[in-house]
């Protein structure tokens, strides 16, 4: 199954794994999380334990096995698909990237919080003692899951996927919007759920302007040969499936005259979509994947799961 997952998707989950391993040999620290987390987590910029380097390791890190479960069930199910469409260097830039805007979020609304609590009491942050902002840790990969579902729901808007515990299925569009609207009220109305609601919006709001600015910008959008090698292999794998069907088709021509005129508009309507698939393909390549139609994202996405 390990072999079916593309390469950076499959490292993110390997790292994940193993450090969340580290966690539960680390031992406990003072704030009753894994002593790991304490060092490779994110403080608050503020606390004596916060390091520039935690921006990057805070989202390699998870707080239980449920956090890293579902965190890990997500990037395997969407980063997959969007790996598969953008190749791997465009795909770990962007993961990468939007952890730090999600982590870069949160510093902010931690700050708000605080500014505004300390306000509240006629105190000012000089007049608090560093340390003990130390207890304040963010841990996951959250913000960029998040980042990958909005790519997945921008690249196919129209697919439609199951949702526990939705009874029907439920377009890629809304889904993300769903989870965005969520996310939103939660941060809003929730209150000590230890969850970084507004760190995963950041992730999405990041993924959001990255993704619009690759729009206007094709030529920009990290494509490479492990990008196109996916392309290459569709349009292979097409025309080897033509070529099997015209010469399973010129075999029954030449048993049975009457079947001739039903074989050539087969034949007219293979080598038709063929075109059209060639057309696509160099599309994607002079101008990148985002530069297509819905509807031609609609016959490429049908034509993979034929493969």
């Amino acid at each position: 199954m390990m072999n079916n997952i593309p390469p950076v998707t499959k490292n993110l989950l390997i790292v994940n794994v193993l450090a969340f391993i580290a966690c539960l040999f680390s031992g406990a620290d003072p704030y009753g999380g894994y002593a790991l987390n304490d060092v490779l987590g994110l403080h608050f910029f503020k606390a004596t334990d916060f390091h520039l380097y935690q921006l990057f390791t805070y989202m390699f890190m998870h707080a239980s096995w449920s956090h890293i479960f579902f965190n890990m069930f997500a990037l395997w199910m969407f980063g997959c698909v969007v790996e598969r469409v953008w190749g791997p260097r465009k795909f770990l830039f962007y993961y990468i990237s939007c952890g730090v805007g999600a982590g870069l979020i949160q510093e902010l609304a931690q700050f708000a919080s605080i500014y505004s609590d300390l306000a509240a009491q006629g105190l000012t942050f000089a007049q608090i003692n560093p340390a003990s902002f130390n207890g304040l840790t963010t841990v996951g990969a959250s913000g960029a899951i998040y980042a990958i579902l909005l790519a997945f729901g921008m690249i196919f808007p129209e697919e439609r996927i199951f949702i526990f515990p939705l009874p029907i299925p439920i377009k890629a569009k809304w889904l993300v919007m769903l989870y965005a609207g969520i996310e939103l009220y939660s941060a809003m109305n929730t209150t000590g759920d230890n969850v970084a609601h507004l760190a995963h919006l950041g992730g999405m709001l990041f993924g959001f302007f990255m993704i619009r600015y690759w729009q206007k910008h094709p030529g920009e959008n990290y494509n490479n040969n492990g990008g196109r090698q996916f392309f290459d292999s569709l349009r292979n794998s097409w025309e080897r499936r033509k070529n099997k069907k015209a010469e399973e088709s010129n075999s029954r021509t030449q048993t049975s005259g009457n079947s001739h005129a039903t074989d050539w508009n087969y034949n007219a309507r293979q080598r038709a979509n063929q075109d059209e698939i060639d057309r696509i393909l160099d599309k994607i390549r002079k101008s990148g994947y985002d530069s297509l139609t819905n509807e031609e994202k609609r016959k490429l996405f049908d034509q993979s799961n034929r493969r």
